[in-house]
């Protein structure tokens, strides 16, 4: 978590995140990610108490005073007043609104069960916003297949990889980025990965993915190299000042051969290419959905099960085989 943001957040939520981080395993991230929401709440707090100045931006609210003391005075009311305010004034998508009713449940069970500084949870009762269902979206056999064949410029050997590891493996933009070297098992044809809560997972690697790592590696820099805090932690992608690539710049590669493949970048990203990969090899190779849940790190069998859909044409294909379609 960045030190500023530590530097700013109040004692007892100091201890909550070191709690996250240390007793629950959660990485740096998602530390941050609850900080946030977190913070956006006590603000909000604060705004709606006006315990600060009415000219105050939102932005600038300071929530370093808040103590358990304020904690011990907030209801389920006023939980569902701030809800209130995420939808109607900050226009939060109801993702993102179920995310922040997450974290202020952590926190106050936190509070409640595992250090007792509160006698009652006050979101004890509060319900997640109904998410709305929708299939995920992703690439065709077609469109994956001409996207990586548009790949040029003085990095394709790098951008290609990317592409070909996204479709392949289904990884999350954070697992690409933190690929070192010395995670790729080439006697073995395998990769090791740190998936969400610092879980690590292996994935074995296809010819086509052995193949691109191997062009790349034959062109990537080795002079001037900038390594991580631990020397041994060398980026397998490398950006062009020669570090380790930033989350920035991939989803720039993706949205750039996006669109140079004539693919709306607002439909697709970084994101859909992991859809992509889980969706191509449940349709065309017939993998268990416990296979395809190990592969793509998800905990739970439920999350797999939205790759489980079939496209248009396979519906179309079961309505023609129907005998009386000829009558």
């Amino acid at each position: 978590m960045k030190p500023e943001l530590l530097a700013e957040a109040p004692q007892i939520i100091r201890e909550f995140l070191g709690y996250l981080g240390t007793i629950k395993g959660k990485s740096e991230k998602t530390v941050e990610e609850y900080y946030l929401d977190l913070r956006t709440f006590f603000r909000y707090i604060k705004l709606s108490r006006n315990l600060v100045k009415d000219d105050t931006p939102f932005e600038e609210i300071s929530i370093s005073d808040v103590d358990i003391d304020l904690i011990r005075t907030i209801t389920l009311t006023q939980v569902f007043e701030y809800m209130n305010y995420l939808t109607n004034v900050r226009n939060n998508k109801p993702a993102t609104r179920s995310r922040k009713v997450s974290s202020l449940r952590t926190f106050f069970k936190y509070l409640t069960n595992k250090t007792n500084q509160l006698d009652v949870n006050p979101v004890l009762e509060l319900e997640t916003p109904k998410l709305r269902s929708s299939l995920p979206k992703y690439l065709t056999f077609e469109q994956s297949i001409d996207l990586l064949t548009k790949v040029d410029g003085k990095n394709k050997e790098r951008d290609y990889c990317i592409l070909v590891l996204f479709l392949n493996c289904g990884l999350r933009l954070s697992e690409l980025v933190g690929i070192n070297i010395s995670n790729i098992d080439f006697s073995e044809n395998r990769l090791t990965v740190i998936g969400k809560g610092n879980k690590e997972r292996t994935i074995y690697l296809n010819n086509a993915c052995v193949n691109a790592i191997k062009d790349y590696i034959s062109v990537r820099p080795t002079e001037g190299v900038k390594n991580d805090s631990k020397a041994s932690n060398k980026a397998l992608f490398l950006s062009n000042r020669k570090e380790r690539i930033s989350n920035r710049t991939v989803q720039y590669i993706v949205d750039r051969e996006l669109t140079k493949a004539g693919l709306d970048t607002s439909k697709y990203s970084t994101h859909k290419l992991r859809h992509t990969a889980a969706t191509l090899m449940y349709q065309y190779g017939n993998v268990d959905i416990r296979a395809l849940q190990e592969l793509l790190g998800h905990e739970s069998i439920a999350t797999t099960e939205i790759y489980t859909h079939v496209s248009n044409e396979q519906v179309r294909n079961a309505v023609e085989s129907n005998p009386l379609a000829n009558l």
